[in-house]
């Protein structure tokens, strides 16, 4: 299995196919595995680039490490040791730290970024009381669980809900991160106005985690970002509704690879 030695850590990885290369960063209910849906679709084109982060699945941490605070520089790592020098990234919910925090601290290196029901880094006035709001209105604790997806799919597919729930509890115990995050990887409003990357917001349409209105605000801080809404969906679209999901990102990256930098 390929394990590479990256800022401190042994990082499981996959890499499939060739091309450009795309990376899927899973969110806190996921690692690797999330993305079966999504390799071989893309892998047909694309060299696909799966990892664990630190702390998930395969991929270890260390003993009172700065586990999720490190996450945007094990990505860079792994992509160093990969040889690659840039790349489109995918979100999920908690990668849209990893892969939003990346494109702000090196924009240089990334091709376009899909931030796939999550905000990322992001921080604006307005952004952060809608989070909260949103938040204090919920049910406490506000936890991933039992929002992870719509309810609805454990009922009409609950092979699906069994799969999503199986690959979760691969997952070891989450440590507490230790430290703050790098000021650099922070996307402030100042810093989202002059992004240079194509970006594309998709959202559930029953997110019960960032809901639609959020992510809809989020997009339009990001000049040109695209926004789009996949009904019968919840917080996983990649999951839950995966041959839309894919025919957008892939529409996505052929629209970012004719336009060329922003």
């Amino acid at each position: 299995m390929p394990f590479a030695e990256v800022n401190g850590i042994r990082m499981y990885y996959e890499s499939h196919g060739q091309g450009e290369a795309v990376v899927f960063a899973h969110g806190a209910g996921g690692n690797h595995l999330s993305w079966w849906q999504q390799v071989p679709h893309f892998r047909q084109k694309y060299r696909v680039i799966t990892f664990d982060h630190r702390g998930f699945g395969l991929s270890n941490d260390v003993e009172g490490g700065p586990g999720a605070n490190a996450f945007v520089e094990d990505l860079r790592a792994l992509l160093d040791h990969l040889q690659v020098e840039k790349a489109h990234l995918v979100a999920q919910s908690m990668g849209g730290g990893t892969c939003m925090g990346f494109t702000i601290a090196y924009p240089e290196r990334v091709k376009s970024l899909v931030m796939a029901d999550t905000t990322g880094t992001m921080t604006d006035p307005k952004l952060d009381d809608l989070r909260r709001r949103f938040r204090e209105s919920q049910p406490q604790p506000f936890t991933l669980q039992g929002r992870a997806y719509s309810p609805r799919l454990r009922e009409t597919r609950p092979h699906l809900a069994f799969l999503y729930d199986s690959i979760m509890g691969l997952n070891p115990p989450r440590a507490q991160a230790s430290g703050e995050r790098n000021p650099r990887e922070v996307a402030t409003t100042e810093r989202l106005a002059g992004l240079e990357v194509p970006v594309m917001f998709i959202v559930g349409e029953q997110d019960a985690i960032v809901p639609p209105s959020i992510i809809e605000y989020a997009a339009s801080l990001v000049p040109g970002a695209r926004f789009e809404q996949v009904a019968e969906s919840g917080h996983s679209v990649y999951f839950e509704q995966a041959p839309e999901f894919n025919r957008l990102v892939s529409a996505f990256f052929e629209s970012a690879g004719r336009a060329g930098p922003k």
